[in-house]
């Protein structure tokens, strides 16, 4: 039989890395055919603004929302931690054995389109947080330690105050924090 001349691996891929940049090279020469004329100049502008579309919503920073004077007055001593949730931008803060809180920052959501997460049994009562309308949103009945409030934001947009208490029990107690954490960020709502 035959026998097969191998070539080393490291050999093999150096000739294919030369031959590949070899007909790159080719690929960069200049054409003599006739000169290409100029492009006509591109005007740039901007995309035309909806009246409807909340100024600055949308760039908001939730995780920012909460200075850590604010994160004292909530009882949260941790730093919050970036979170999608859908097409929103959200930040997580968990104060470990007691509670977590998540804000949410929607530009394309009203307070009324939404239902909180894990109360969609619950009432929706209208409320304030500063000056801001709110709602807050809480299973009561199921006393399950879970409660939203949504604040008014932006033109047709919304930020969601979110509160679990670690023991899942205590609804009022969650619905205390969500109202203490919606006060502290409306005024820096656009």
């Amino acid at each position: 039989m035959a026998e097969r001349m191998r070539i080393p691996v490291h050999l093999a891929r150096a000739s294919i890395a030369l031959a590949t940049l070899a007909l790159l090279a080719g690929c960069g020469q200049a054409r003599t055919a006739e000169p290409v004329p100029p492009a006509a100049p591109v005007k740039t502008t901007a995309p035309p603004s909806s009246s409807d579309a909340p100024a600055g919503l949308g760039s908001l920073d939730p995780c920012g929302l909460l200075s850590s004077a604010d994160r004292s007055s909530a009882g949260l001593s941790v730093l919050g931690k970036p979170k999608a949730i859908g097409q929103a931008k959200g930040c997580d803060w968990t104060e470990p054995g007691t509670f977590g809180v998540t804000i949410t920052v929607d530009a394309e959501h009203a307070p009324t389109e939404l239902a909180a997460n894990g109360t969609e049994k619950g009432t929706r009562r209208k409320t304030k947080a500063g000056d801001r309308t709110a709602y807050e949103v809480a299973d009561r009945g199921a006393a399950n330690g879970v409660c939203a409030v949504l604040v008014t934001a932006g033109k047709g947009g919304s930020a969601s105050v979110d509160v679990s208490n670690a023991t899942f029990r205590d609804t009022d107690l969650a619905c205390e924090r969500a109202k203490t954490v919606a006060g502290l960020i409306a005024p820096k709502l656009p």
